[in-house]
This record gives structure tokens, sequence and C-alpha cells, in this order.
């Protein structure tokens, strides 16, 4: 295995799994987790090389981070373990677990200098924690929340403020640049109700609010800017998130590269799939209620010809339970899953993903992303270290069977 790990992690991709499955409200909660679990993870994942984390900080536990001593404490703990951080979660702000995160998981958003200044800490932190050589990212919410805003006239301003504010990003990350030889990226990760939610509207983003306004704000000829906002700003490709919104990989992975959008991060997640059929009707809305949990948003979609219809929550669809013949479910279930009692995954979007890879080299962060143990049926709840190792096996096989 370890040879194994190796081979994938260090020569073809780095592969980990996003931290934010572990309590973090602050840096000691924080370490504590990374001590108990990722150790553990290396030691049956990747015993004899070096294991890259997803790294998850949350404002204040960044803040804390950056007190005395304890930043160049944790390098050397990287270190003394065969561990180095590639890739951030800056997407949750506040706390992650055991409380309602709802659609507050965008706040602040990118309307705001709090945003602001915890993504450019993070960075900062990043810059120093980054092996030299390699380049290092962080993914981030789609500027905003859909239905905090009333109008298409507010949509608008939070959309050009948004774009403002990434520019100071883009700034900030080509300074470190200079500074310190080291390659940071911004990736925007759509998901359902964010501002951004497929590839169209990242593409529209760019082209109508980020490139335009960071052209006006950034003092650099228009070729020099545009070269620099798609160096720092990248895409991070959730393949749940796309999967809900009805792309294949293919499409967005070309949509994407015609506008010169760079892809920083694959997060390897799976949704639930729920495909109806008169029989089983009542057991699958049965199947379905057992992931109705107040944490979370489990935005649900339709997709009725060429358009993609959103439900804001889980519960909108179990209160009247239409007749459907389709929906998919924004619940991160383990991506080993092919499917659950009467219910499906959408396990074959990962699938298609590898298959992707294979000839075209989209990312090289590839960061496994089920946030949700906590919360699952009772059926699915298993030992934690067994089941992330579980699912870096899976991945990991799934990618030499395609190499």
């Amino acid at each position: 295995m370890g040879r194994t790990a190796k081979m994938i992690v260090n020569n073809l991709y780095h592969l980990t799994y996003c931290t934010n499955i572990h309590p973090g409200d602050d840096w000691r909660q924080t370490f504590e987790s990374l001590e108990q679990y990722v150790l553990e993870v290396k030691s049956k994942v990747s015993p004899s090389a070096p294991f890259g984390i997803g790294l998850r900080l949350s404002n204040k536990a960044s803040e804390e981070l950056g007190q005395g001593d304890n930043l160049m404490d944790f390098k050397a703990w990287l270190v003394k373990n065969q561990l180095y951080v590639f890739t951030m979660n800056g997407f949750p702000y506040g706390n992650f677990h055991k409380e309602p995160v709802k659609d507050m998981v965008h706040a602040p958003d990118w309307t705001t200098d709090e945003r602001v200044q915890y993504t450019q800490r993070l960075f900062d932190q990043l810059a120093l924690l980054v092996p030299e050589g390699l380049s290092g990212g962080i993914s981030t919410s789609p500027i905003s929340y859909r239905h905090w805003h009333a109008n298409t006239t507010e949509t608008e301003e939070v959309l050009k403020k948004g774009a403002a504010n990434l520019a100071k990003i883009v700034a900030h990350l080509h300074q470190i640049e200079r500074d310190t030889g080291r390659y940071l990226h911004l990736d925007i990760e759509p998901e359902p109700d964010g501002l951004l939610e497929n590839s169209d509207e990242v593409v529209h983003f760019f082209e109508k609010y980020l490139l335009p306004i960071a052209k006006e704000s950034m003092k650099a000829g228009e070729a020099v800017v545009e070269d620099l906002v798609h160096r720092h700003i990248n895409v991070c490709y959730d393949i749940c998130h796309f999967s809900l919104a009805y792309e294949e990989p293919e499409v967005s992975f070309r949509k994407f590269g015609n506008a010169g959008i760079q892809v920083g991060k694959i997060q390897v997640s799976s949704a639930l799939k729920i495909i109806f059929n008169e029989a089983d009707s009542e057991q699958i809305w049965e199947a379905l209620a057992l992931f109705n949990e107040p944490t979370y948003l489990h935005q649900v979609t339709e997709k009725n010809g060429d358009t993609v219809r959103t439900y804001g929550d889980l519960p909108l669809v179990l209160k009247d339970k239409k007749d459907f013949s389709e929906l998919r479910a924004h619940f991160h279930v383990p991506i080993f899953l092919e499917r659950f009692e009467k219910l499906f995954a959408t396990q074959d979007q990962i699938i298609k993903v590898v298959k992707y890879l294979k000839s075209h080299k989209v990312s090289e962060h590839l960061e496994i992303e089920t946030y949700t143990w906590d919360v699952l049926p009772a059926a699915l709840k298993t030992n934690l270290s067994d089941s992330i190792v579980r699912e870096m096996d899976w991945f990991k096989n799934t990618l030499l069977a395609y190499r």
C-alpha cells in the first residue's frame, strides 16, 4: 500500500481528505483532531511516504494559529510526521459541527471585509506551510447565497462587490508569489443556491464582472491583469455539486478550458440520487427521510428538459412528495457507495471524472470531501478513521483502474 500511495499521491496527484469532517472551532480543537485522526489515517494509507492534508481552519482557529510560535510549531509537527499542507477549505468561516449551519455557511460572504481578511490570512499561512515547488489552493464560497438578495439589482451589486474583493485577493497572491516564489490560487466552489451554481454562471461571472473590474482596479496592463486573474482565481470542481447541476464532467471542464479558467482543486464527493418507481414509491420516500437532519443545507434538484430546478432544502420535498421521476440531493454520502437501500448515489460522476483525468490533467489537487459522517443515517455510521481509509482506498483503486 505504501508504494501505491506514493505513486498516486506524489507522482500523479496530491490526494487527501478534507479535515472539515473533524471538530475545529478553535486552533486547540483543530490540532487535537489532526493528531487524533490524520496520523492514524496516514499510517494506513501512506505509511512510508509523505501525506498531504486538506486543512480546514475556521476564522478563530486561523487567528489563533497566527499567535506566538503556533504556526512555526505546526510546521515543525508536519515535517516530523511526514505531512504537508497543499490545500485548505476556506468556505466555512465559523463553526461547522454540532450546531445548525444551513445557509450561514456562506456568511460572511464576498461583499464583506471579514471574508477578505480571513482569506488573506489563510493564504499568508499557506504560503509558509506549502512545500517549495508545490502550488497551494484554498476553496471558497461562490460569492454569496442566492436567496439573501431580493431582486436582480441587489444581486448585480453583490456580484460587483464580490468581484472587487476577489481582485484584492489576486493582488495579494501576486505579491506573495513575488516575495516568496509560492504560487497560490483561490478556488471558487459553485453549489446549488450559491450565486454561482454551474459552469455557465462561473464563466459569465469571470467575463462580465471579475475580469472587467480587476482591470479597472489593478495597476497593470489589461493583458497582464487577465493573466493574473486566471492564474490566481480558479474553480473548485466539487463533483457532488456539479452532479446536482446535472452537468457532465467533460462538458464542464471543456467550458472552463475554453474560457481560460483553471480548475485548482477537484473535491471528490457524491450526492444522493433518487430514482422513483411506482412499486417502491413509499419505501423510497422513507429511505430519503432518513437523510433529513437539521445541521446542513440539503438542496434538492430536478431536471426538466434543459432547466434545473432547485428546492432550497430536503424538508420542502419531503413535505409534499410530488410525483418525480428523478431527484438529486445535496447530501455528501460516502464515495464508496453505489446505492443505499432504495436510493442511489452519484458515484458514476466520480468515475467519469477519473476517466477524464486519464487523458486530461485537469488538476493535481484531489480532495475527498465527505463531511457528513456525524449526521448520516445510523446504518451508515461506523468508526470515523476506518471510514476515511475506506474512502481513500476506494478512490486510489479507482484511479489505478483507469490510469
